[in-house]
């Protein structure tokens, strides 16, 4: 066995709900032939802060940006995109190296990627909007939200950790990624590995918020985590603790794709939420 086999079955366990859902869970609600993530119709591309950044739009109504995890791309919302396009106008991103939008970059981090989708708000003339993250892009969702407060209305979250280690994170985890990034480093430095270990990286090293810098998230926010999630339930109720105007949803039986495993309630609930219909 190769050391690139090795590497893709550890890096495969990793990324195994953002990236193999997103890949084999077709939309019940999706309309027919619509490809989210590669769709010409819906497809934009912004040049900005030394990069391509790949989007697409899809309906009308209050802006609605949805952000995938780790190594993911647009299609992890293939359950969401075609709900919340009937009342919202969905903004879906593929982040920083991931998906289509490419990035040469040596560093990646949540800062970078946060003041990226500020630059994609901007962009489009928008002042605010709100923002729901997966995985990573939880993690990506209160970033902005601290980083660029005016841009989000409200947050809705699943899955985000706060920092890298087995007090946040199932113990296995954190070992396969450093296997995984140990491996890695060992390859012959080509474009793809060089991503791939970029990848492997922010989430080994990455993020480090202290929840007291949670107290700058003054929208209101949803936190939502599995019973049975990668991120240990309670560092979930951790994040929403800190949150001055935050909500917990733990989701039973669910898993790290609670988007996915429980779409038709995740969707529902969600959109609750954003309609202010069991808050104030």
């Amino acid at each position: 066995m190769t050391m690139e086999i090795k590497f893709r079955q550890a890096f495969a366990v990793i990324l195994f709900v953002n990236f193999f859902f997103a890949f084999q869970v077709v939309a019940q609600d999706s309309a027919p032939n619509v490809e989210y993530g590669n769709n010409p119709q819906a497809a934009h591309w912004l040049t900005t802060r030394g990069f391509r950044m790949y989007y697409e739009e899809y309906g009308k109504g209050v802006p609605l940006l949805m952000i995938h995890g780790n190594g993911g791309s647009i299609q992890a919302f293939n359950n969401q995109i075609p709900y919340f396009s009937k009342k919202y106008h969905v903004i879906a991103v593929d982040s920083r190296a991931q998906g289509k939008s490419t990035d040469d970059r040596d560093s990646l981090s949540f800062e970078m990627m946060a003041d990226d989708f500020n630059a994609l708000l901007d962009s489009l003339h928008l002042d605010s909007c709100y923002v729901l993250g997966w995985s990573d892009g939880g993690i990506n969702a209160l970033v902005l939200a601290m980083r660029h407060p005016d841009k989000v209305k409200k947050l809705a979250e699943t899955g985000a950790n706060l920092w890298p280690d087995s007090t946040a994170l199932l113990p296995w985890l954190c070992k396969e990624m450093q296997q995984s990034y140990d491996q890695l480093r060992k390859q012959p430095q080509t474009i793809d590995v060089h991503r791939q270990l970029k990848l492997v990286a922010l989430d080994l090293f990455q993020p480090n918020i202290h929840g007291d810098q949670l107290t700058q998230i003054k929208c209101p926010a949803l936190i939502i985590g599995g019973d049975h999630d990668l991120i240990l339930p309670e560092h979930t109720m951790y994040i929403w603790r800190h949150i001055p105007h935050a909500w917990l949803w733990i989701v039973p039986n669910s898993g790290h794709g609670t988007l996915i495993e429980h779409a038709a309630c995740f969707n529902k609930t969600v959109d609750d939420f954003f309609q202010n219909k069991w808050h104030s």
